[in-house]
């Protein structure tokens, strides 16, 4: 079979795998990569994630992370779960909003599955076929990579974007020693669009294509193990595990497909949830209930610091202080910083209530009486 004949029917497998989409590129990724991945580590943007630093180059070079590979497939598989209720959750600052991709089942798992069952697939066909796949397990530039092999391009926010999909997926490579015949990349742009950049809540979109972990709520819920930098919990609002701000607000995202895939749907466990509920939660709960999904990475004590934040932002409850002051005693140190700061949030907007917003809303009246005619009652 010739290389040709092997690439279509690679493609064909994928799509009959499930996912939505497959393209083929050369494992290079040239200088440019390679300077700006410096320049973003030299930078210090990516945070605690030492990770990133200790791979260096690596990340840009697919024939030395896998020795042998001569072309990389690289797929796209969506996540957009039916029952998103972006604007519910967001908008009601007593629920807990997390990022769609963790609604349903880790997709770690599921995807490299299927990246093993394409790999099986193409041995058939070849018989000394070496071949390795990447679902976030190793240090490796995928975005690029699937530009590379037509996918879609990379947008300002620093995602994939496809023209038929958004950017609401999951990348996944599968690395060979077959030659096979590369894609186009794709000539895609985001042209004068910067409303992800202007979204942002955090800032973090430092310029376009380039994002500061730092600053990015994902990286504060998920990444960062120590306590969240103060001038950044109330920018967070009520988003206790990433945030999907930058795609809420992409024009690209208008059109995106809802998945079909069963594990990708909302649990039960994540609709309509409010804040206090989720807190109440013991680490049993926790764990027994985020059981299969990405949310349990994080673990108890940063699940529970995310929510300590979120409500420290909520709207002024008895409820609230009530159940902040019965978890302190026993909080881990960590927990306990943030449980305070919500306290002082919660103190402060309980004055407020009770004091400043009353007084304003009486001289505003009186304002607006004085200046009626003395006809209009």
């Amino acid at each position: 079979m010739q290389a040709e004949q092997i690439s279509q029917q690679i493609k064909t497998w994928a799509k009959e795998l499930g996912f939505q989409s497959c393209g083929i590129s050369r494992p290079q990724l040239g200088a440019e990569q390679e300077a700006r991945l410096q320049q973003w580590l030299d930078a210090g943007y990516h945070g605690e994630m030492q990770y990133m630093a200790e791979h260096g180059m690596l990340r840009a070079r697919p024939t030395e992370l896998h020795p042998g590979t001569l072309s990389v497939i690289s797929v796209r598989l969506d996540y957009l779960p039916k029952a998103a209720a972006f604007a519910t959750n967001l908008a009601d600052p007593s629920q807990a909003y997390i990022s769609r991709y963790a609604l349903g089942r880790d997709y770690h798992k599921l995807m490299r599955n299927r990246l093993k069952q394409l790999g099986q697939k193409i041995a058939t066909l070849i018989s000394d076929l070496d071949c390795r796949p990447f679902v976030d397990s190793a240090p490796i530039l995928e975005r690029p990579l699937a530009q590379q092999a037509g996918l879609g391009w990379i947008g300002k926010h620093s995602l994939l974007l496809a023209e038929e999909a958004g950017s609401w997926f999951f990348l996944g490579e599968l690395l060979v020693n077959l030659e096979l015949p590369a894609d186009e990349p794709h000539p895609g742009d985001c042209g004068s669009c910067v409303a992800c950049i202007t979204s942002c809540p955090t800032g973090a979109i430092v310029a376009p294509y380039v994002v500061d972990a730092r600053r990015c709520i994902s990286y504060l819920t998920i990444e960062l193990k120590d306590a969240i930098p103060t001038e950044f919990r109330p920018l967070m609002g009520n988003r206790i595990y990433g945030c999907d701000d930058c795609q809420l607000v992409c024009p690209v995202n208008r059109q995106a497909p809802l998945t079909e895939e069963p594990d990708f749907q909302r649990r039960p466990q994540w609709q309509n949830q409010s804040l206090l509920a989720l807190f109440q939660w013991d680490e049993t709960t926790f764990l027994r209930l985020t059981e299969g999904s990405a949310i349990r990475r994080i673990g108890f004590e940063r699940w529970q610091r995310n929510l300590a934040v979120a409500l420290g932002n909520a709207p002024y409850q008895p409820e609230i202080v009530a159940t902040l002051k019965q978890a302190l005693p026993t909080a881990t140190p960590l927990v306990a910083e943030h449980i305070q700061w919500a306290l002082q949030q919660q103190k402060q907007k309980s004055y407020l209530a009770q004091n400043l917003l009353p007084r304003s809303t009486e001289r505003l009246v009186r304002i607006i009486q004085k200046g009626l005619p003395r006809d209009a009652g």
